[in-house]
């Protein structure tokens, strides 16, 4: 199924109702789009020691795909294929030390690296063990503490990584503390797309976020289009709080509330001067999704105030408009849309993204 949004967002219109609706489209988004792009894996914490190995699974409901991060005894981190090459048994089941990784059926052993060893009662077996013996390695990011794993990307995040480094670098990666207190699941009952759509314009804070739109200044409200990934910025409303940007700062003496980054097809990662919320969107049905918030903190005296405070009552409000478009798009009569050529830029990037994926 082929999908076409003008690249002119002034004659654009919006991906059809029946991308929400079908569960062909939504079947056809696993290997189309997040086979082909970058998950969030969390921070090295999980692998700190080396010895440390930490089983996972990327997107249980939809990829379910079983990965494995180690950190060998030289320190590097690998993410590797969770499923042993003999039968495809999982091989690490929990999260702890290990000196090799073995698996429980029948033993075949690998390094932490996931090169193949050993397996018992295979010396008559011609031409083996072959590279394809070894566990599958997926390309690993790391940006700070925090981790990226693509299955067969299409792109190279780094680019990513870089242009958000432009805008938040001043801000050392490596002084963000995980606040598990923090750390909140949302269960929202509509389409994973529809999520990102409305996450991607500003266009809605006057009309659902009374407290948001108290701290930002909408008519400043600016976003910038990068190849597979945007920027939201919000300037603030008054004397909020603001980021401390230093001279040479591309925004110095500006009097920025937030930088809201998107990167697709279903990450956001929300910079506060107190530190940042990652927000992780996954899908479990065409009927509902799950998003993960994450917070990281960098500044604690700067918590609760200005545009990232009161998170889960934005939370709500969104989720409340979310889940109505989701019934809507259900509608007989209800076709598509078009695009506020001022206001959603960002949503009219996400639908050209999701069209020129599911096109290859």
């Amino acid at each position: 199924m082929r999908f076409k949004i003008h690249p002119d967002i002034s004659k654009a219109e919006t991906l059809p109702a029946y991308f929400y609706r079908s569960q062909e489209v939504f079947e056809s988004l696993k290997e189309k789009v997040f086979y082909k792009t970058w998950q969030w894996l969390g921070s090295t914490a999980q692998v700190q020691e080396a010895g440390s190995v930490a089983p996972k699974v990327l997107l249980p409901g939809f990829l379910s795909e079983p990965i494995v991060l180690t950190r060998s005894s030289k320190g590097s981190i690998s993410c590797l294929s969770n499923v042993c090459t003999h039968r495809g048994n999982l091989v690490v089941l929990e999260r702890g030390k290990a000196k090799k990784l073995i698996c429980g059926y029948h033993g075949r052993r690998f390094s932490l690296e996931g090169a193949f060893e050993h397996m018992p009662e295979f010396k008559d077996a011609e031409d083996f063990p072959r590279a394809c013996d070894n566990l599958h390695s997926f390309p690993l990011k790391q940006w700070g503490s925090f981790m990226f794993a693509g299955l067969q990307p299409a792109f190279d995040l780094q680019l990513v990584l870089d242009q958000m480094f432009e805008r938040i670098g001043f801000m050392d990666l490596d002084q963000f503390v995980h606040d598990p207190s923090r750390t909140k699941e949302y269960n929202i009952n509509a389409h994973w797309a529809l999520y990102c759509d409305n996450y991607l314009e500003g266009f809605h804070i006057p009309f659902v976020h009374d407290d948001l739109n108290a701290v930002l200044d909408y008519g400043d409200y600016e976003t910038v289009l990068y190849e597979h990934m945007n920027l939201q910025i919000g300037y603030a409303e008054g004397t909020e709080t603001v980021f401390d940007l230093p001279e040479g700062h591309m925004d110095h003496g500006k009097k920025i509330a937030a930088y809201y980054f998107w990167v697709f097809p279903n990450m956001m990662f929300n910079f506060y001067p107190w530190g940042v919320s990652v927000n992780v969107v996954m899908p479990e049905s065409i009927h509902k999704t799950k998003v993960s918030f994450m917070s990281y903190v960098y500044d604690e005296a700067k918590l609760d105030i200005g545009a990232g405070s009161g998170l889960d009552k934005v939370e709500m409000e969104d989720e409340e408009v979310v889940e109505g478009v989701h019934l809507g798009v259900r509608s007989a009569f209800y076709k598509a849309g078009r695009f506020s050529p001022s206001r959603e830029q960002g949503v009219h990037h996400f639908h050209r993204l999701l069209a020129d994926f599911l096109d290859r």
